[in-house]
């Protein structure tokens, strides 16, 4: 069925492929997790882009800045604090919702919670799983099944998932993290075919690491994307609708995995006993492990590149969009 709330608004060419565009200008965008990290960003992004932000979040005063800071741009924006472990909770933020504004167009099933932690270290730690698996997997279940017959009956609806390249590569000492967001994927594949006549359709984009107060406690991990990046590959999910956005270490991941799995792993190892557990999942200090804090993010001054390093840096992100599953 032909999306009719957003009608094309012109081709994009992209990796050899043309795509179209929609329009987000007076859409209803309902994001999770909005007070803070990426899903701040991509509100803000959103309501950018002329349309309706609904935000939802558990801290209240958090999420009334973000409204504020919107709303002074000149944006449309609107905060409902939510817990969406809890489907009484839930239930009641998707009726008010749906009786103030009419309808949701899309939803970024953006709130998640991370734990780094080795497996001889959770042994005693159940109750790690079943956090990650309340707030990135059955919390995101929960959302879209209750937005899903409104959708459906108007014959429109797009909803994004924010997995993590991590599921890709099997990020070793994120089982817990990595089990849920695996379990939404494969959620999402299933519930995209049963759609398409519908005319609902799904994105899922695996995120890299991604520099947001969730993952300080874990220290060090490397390279991390800002979360205005994150924003902006949200709003493309939201304005081309591909079925998947990947990174291109996540692709190349799944082709290791495919053809040297043994050797895959033998990598990954290495990189297991490399990398130690931080302090706060052995227990040597204050802050949790898989409780969120704010980033301390060190300045860095401005580099000045070369005519010579742009051009290469622009040629290698465009070749890097010819790897298979990088935008599709």
């Amino acid at each position: 069925m032909t999306d009719t709330s957003a009608a094309p608004t012109g081709p994009h060419e992209q990796a050899g492929r043309r795509r179209y565009t929609h329009d987000l200008t007076a859409q209803h965008v309902l994001i999770t997790g909005a007070s803070s990290g990426i899903g701040r960003a991509a509100a803000v992004a959103v309501a950018n882009k002329g349309a309706t932000v609904l935000l939802l979040a558990r801290r209240g005063d958090e999420l009334a800045a973000v409204v504020d800071e919107i709303s002074a741009a000149g944006g449309s924006a609107y905060g409902y604090s939510c817990d969406i472990t809890d489907s009484a909770s839930v239930d009641q933020v998707v009726e008010t919702v749906l009786n103030e504004h009419g309808h949701v167009d899309m939803l970024v099933n953006n709130a998640g919670r991370s734990i780094r932690r080795a497996i001889h270290r959770s042994t005693d730690r159940l109750h790690d799983f079943e956090r990650t698996m309340a707030v990135n997997y059955f919390g995101a279940v929960r959302l879209t099944l209750a937005l899903l017959p409104q959708m459906r009956e108007r014959g429109s609806g797009h909803i994004v998932n924010i997995s993590s390249a991590g599921v890709q590569v099997a990020t070793p000492r994120y089982a817990a993290y990595l089990a849920s967001k695996a379990a939404l994927d494969k959620f999402t594949e299933v519930a995209a075919i049963e759609t398409m006549a519908d005319g609902v359709t799904f994105t899922t984009i695996h995120m890299p690491l991604v520099r947001t107060p969730m993952i300080t406690p874990s220290g060090n991990q490397g390279r991390a994307a800002s979360p205005e990046w994150a924003a902006a590959t949200i709003v493309r999910a939201l304005t081309e609708r591909p079925k998947r956005i990947d990174v291109p270490l996540g692709t190349i991941a799944e082709y290791g995995a495919l053809f040297t799995p043994k050797i895959r792993d033998q990598i990954l190892h290495r990189y297991y006993r490399s990398m130690p557990d931080s302090p706060a999942a052995k227990g040597e200090q204050g802050i949790s492990a898989d409780q969120p804090v704010e980033p301390t993010i060190p300045h860095r001054q401005p580099r000045v590149r070369s005519a010579a390093r742009r051009m290469t840096g622009t040629a290698l992100r465009r070749a890097a969009r010819w790897v298979p599953g990088t935008h599709w």
